[in-house]
């Protein structure tokens, strides 16, 4: 199996503040990897390191076998790295099928038969096509949040607490989704609170702790193991 991404010993922050201390992980092709942990563990932060949008003042992020370390989000577009951050990630005064279009603003073909393919995985936003996404639910948006990411087919896609805020009707809408995809053949690196239900769909998954590697292994491994259960997954097994 292909690595696609890979985070060797990274350490990383905001500013002096270091919230990163020599993190490993990687992705390998058409895998679903989730990353959690308690609250301030890192988890974003992982996610923000990969995109550009903070400094790393320690280790290498390689996409493919190519270094990307501290590579502008910009040019981490281009290269096949799409982010869909947690919150404020569609354009809500334009409709559903302009932000499709937007999605693929760097790209010099004709977006229609993407946008097409996108509504085949995202089915109730082809009746929505004219809605502002600003209108739509929760669920939905994410729907349109994600489509926009997928345009330019990217080597893997980046979510960042895809659920926050969704009803548990729309948490297992969205989970779904994220199996569809990965179906399709996304490869996608995923940071969730609901750690349960997101360690359920992975193939593999890290905890995070303090900005450190606590615990890897199997989705199943890790919600069957008692010390992880216990501790981040709201109880030991029944």
């Amino acid at each position: 199996m292909s690595r696609v991404l890979e985070l060797d010993r990274i350490s990383a922050g905001y500013g002096e503040t270091e919230i990163l201390h020599g993190v490993d992980l990687h992705v390998d092709k058409g895998e679903i990897v989730v990353i959690v942990g308690p609250n301030g563990a890192g988890k974003s932060t992982a996610m923000k390191a990969v995109f550009g949008l903070l400094n790393i003042t320690r280790g290498q992020i390689r996409l493919a076998s190519e270094e990307i370390t501290n590579t502008p989000p910009q040019k981490v577009v281009t290269k096949g790295v799409a982010y869909v951050p947690q919150s404020a990630n569609v354009f809500v005064s334009l409709s559903v099928e302009e932000n499709l279009e937007m999605g693929a603003y760097v790209s010099n073909e004709d977006p229609a038969p993407r946008i097409g393919e996108i509504y085949e995985l995202f089915p109730p936003l082809r009746e929505k096509w004219r809605q502002p996404a600003g209108s739509l639910s929760g669920g939905q948006r994410q729907m349109v949040a994600m489509g926009k990411a997928l345009m330019l087919h990217p080597k893997i896609l980046l979510l960042d607490e895809p659920t926050a805020g969704l009803s548990p009707k729309y948490r297992g809408e969205i989970f779904q989704i994220v199996k569809d995809i990965n179906a399709a053949g996304a490869t996608i690196l995923m940071v969730e609170q609901n750690a349960k239900q997101a360690l359920a769909i992975a193939h593999r998954g890290y905890v995070l702790v303090d900005g450190a590697n606590r615990h890897t292994g199997t989705g199943a491994g890790l919600i069957a193991d008692e010390e992880v259960a216990r501790m981040f997954l709201g109880g030991g097994r029944a």
